[in-house]
């Protein structure tokens, strides 16, 4: 018989992050596509069915529909049954003192009835927005042999990019394995050390409840790094920290989060997710049903994931196609990541692009500067937009979604934003 999980699960999964600007604009960016099939929240999920913790919880608030889309019953990750399972728990703005979530912290606080109820050994919480593949149980380990209030999984930064991040002083108490957690400074403006939090924190749930309820009742902001770490460092907790050595994608940007698509790509990925054990949804939209990939007897593919239900009939390098792609006779698309049934019409050319759902893309359209992807921005177009023929557009623009052909029968210059 299956015994009851030691552990419940909870991904902070429903913030919109205002630097993935149009991305999103209609979801969070959890359910971002990412990688040519999936989403970003799947890396998360994955690492947890491989790491055998069944029980998640999902704490979702900004524009929740295509993420409960996508994780459904949870079937694509294994977690259906007695002692398994997904839950999406959304705030609560009905009867009594309720409100949305304010917070990371408060999020996790209006759900301490669902936590009791299942009464974990640990509470591991997870943000749902990062790329990476961790055994989190290494991580569960770690906390249990230090009998520790609260771990938190950590990766060393390079310092001239630390002050962007949660960073922790971590002593050399068991090596290369963790240790304690001398210092803890959240984006401090001149850092002093660099092993950035990776928003995975394992905690003991009788000092999360009193943590969460303390920060309820006395401070004006609600979240762990700004204020349930500070407040547990004052107080001397048991505080460890867990060094990851892995890779992270922090694509908390534009360009971060088109590197981290790039770097699924070259002669040796720095993301490999067959390896990995990634799961997603195939299930959601009908990619389960696509055809194969069609490509053209003229068609050129060098460098890139194209995946099935997509057609080439012209030149991709170094890019990504989700299912429902086409690229037809003599466009060239360079560098650039197409979601879901985008079309880039004849001699069209794309460079450094990043293309929302729905898309289509006119005859012989310019978008993006020609050269060397390092040397310039991305431009973003939003879902459900058409950009007519002969259109250019320079590099690092913002296309909105769903903009009136007369926003658009103009030259876009670099660096313009389209409302």
């Amino acid at each position: 018989m299956k015994l009851k999980p030691r552990t419940l699960a909870m991904i902070l999964a429903g913030g919109r992050v205002d630097e993935l600007n149009v991305l999103t604009c209609y979801r969070p960016k959890s359910a971002v596509p990412f990688g040519g099939f999936a989403r970003i929240i799947d890396f998360s999920l994955s690492n947890l069915m491989q790491a055998g913790l069944e029980r998640v919880a999902i704490l979702s608030q900004y524009r929740s529909y295509s993420l409960i889309n996508h994780i459904g019953i949870g079937a694509a990750w294994d977690m259906i049954g007695k002692y398994r399972g997904v839950s999406i728990l959304p705030p609560s703005t009905g009867y009594g003192n309720t409100s949305w979530y304010k917070g990371s912290a408060d999020a996790v606080f209006q759900n301490m009835d669902f936590i009791q109820y299942h009464d974990p050994q640990e509470v591991l919480i997870l943000s749902g927005d990062h790329v990476y593949h961790m055994d989190y149980q290494e991580v569960i380990d770690y906390h249990r042999q230090k009998d520790a209030d609260l771990t938190i999984a950590c990766l060393q930064v390079p310092m001239e990019k630390a002050h962007r991040f949660g960073l922790a002083d971590i002593d050399n108490e068991d090596g290369e394995l963790g240790g304690r957690v001398l210092q803890y400074k959240e984006k401090p403006d001149r850092p002093k050390f660099n092993w950035a939090s990776l928003t995975v924190f394992c905690f003991k749930p009788k000092v999360l409840l009193e943590m969460l309820t303390i920060n309820a009742r006395e401070d004006e902001s609600f979240e762990f790094g700004r204020n349930i770490i500070p407040r547990m460092m004052y107080e001397q907790r048991k505080v460890y920290g867990f060094k990851f050595k892995g890779y992270w994608g922090y694509s908390r940007t534009i360009e971060e989060y088109w590197q981290t698509n790039m770097d699924l790509l070259g002669p040796s990925p720095k993301i490999d997710m067959e390896k990995w054990g990634l799961r997603t949804n195939l299930d959601h939209r009908g990619i389960r049903d696509c055809q194969p990939l069609k490509v053209g007897s003229d068609a050129v593919i060098q460098d890139s994931l194209v995946y099935n239900g997509c057609i080439v009939e012209g030149t991709v390098e170094r890019s990504i196609l989700f299912p429902g792609a086409h690229v037809k006779k003599g466009a060239q698309v360079r560098d650039s990541v197409l979601f879901f049934d985008n079309v880039v019409g004849r001699d069209a050319r794309l460079e450094k692009v990043i293309s929302d759902v729905n898309v289509t893309i006119g005859n012989e359209v310019s978008i993006g500067l020609p050269g060397p992807a390092r040397n310039k921005e991305v431009t973003v177009v939003g879902w459900n937009n058409f950009i007519p023929d002969k259109t250019v557009i320079g590099s690092d623009c913002t296309l909105y979604p769903s903009l009136g052909a007369d926003k658009l029968l103009r030259e876009i210059k670099t660096g313009e934003i389209v409302r």
